[in-house]
């Protein structure tokens, strides 16, 4: 899919949260092994018997292969710089990482028994969906694999209902967590801009508005 508007140009906060993302991702292939997963991925009982409660954050910057990063930082950068254009640099990336720990904790409370490990920034990510959902609903993007345009607003709902459908699936994908960052940022939203209105109305913001201000 593809989008642009406004200025081209990398904002500061995308441009360093993808340079660190990658630099954990350069760490893990070429001087890491398996432990570094197992001490910074998000291991569910880790954090319940060796009190690893870090992973909760740190999981957001590691990811399992070039697609996984490739795709997660490709969206951080589409709908990303506007966002921080509108915020503030502070206010994106406290964003960008509070939903993404909160997806994290998601994960670790729907699997708190489990000794598989979860990576990837994309809980985070689907908060930036949410975020641009909701400030931009009527902003078009093509879709490349059917190269037909979109509205976000319906984009994003319609990953939101696969998520949830796929929610029971054991496929390696972690739907519980993409639901969790999809959640955090409408809910974060609905505190932070309450004085517009946003998240007051879940529909209203997603079918009848042409933005927030």
């Amino acid at each position: 899919m593809y989008a642009r508007y406004g200025s081209s140009s990398i904002t500061p906060g995308v441009k360093n949260l993808i340079l660190s993302t990658i630099a954990v991702f350069l760490i893990q292939q070429f001087i890491a092994g398996r432990e570094f997963l197992e001490i910074f991925g998000l291991v569910p009982l880790y954090i319940v018997d060796r009190l690893y409660v870090w992973q909760v954050f740190t999981y957001i910057f590691l990811h399992g292969d070039l697609m996984h990063i490739a795709m997660n930082m490709f969206f951080l950068w589409m709908f990303g710089c506007e966002l921080e254009r509108e915020w503030g640099t502070k206010e994106f990336v406290k964003y960008y990482l509070l939903t993404g720990t909160i997806a994290g904790i998601t994960i670790f409370l729907w699997n708190f028994n489990s000794f598989g490990f979860t990576i990837g920034a994309s809980g985070a990510v689907f908060a930036i969906l949410a975020a641009y959902a909701l400030f931009y609903p009527d902003r078009e993007i093509m879709l490349l694999l059917f190269p037909v345009p979109i509205k976000v607003k319906y984009f994003v709902l319609i990953i939101g209902l696969l998520e949830f459908i796929m929610l029971p699936r054991q496929d390696g994908i972690s739907h519980i967590g993409h639901l969790g960052g999809l959640v955090a940022g409408f809910l974060y939203l609905r505190h932070r801009y309450a004085r517009y209105g946003i998240g007051n109305n879940i529909f209203k913001d997603l079918f009848k508005k042409k933005g927030p201000f």
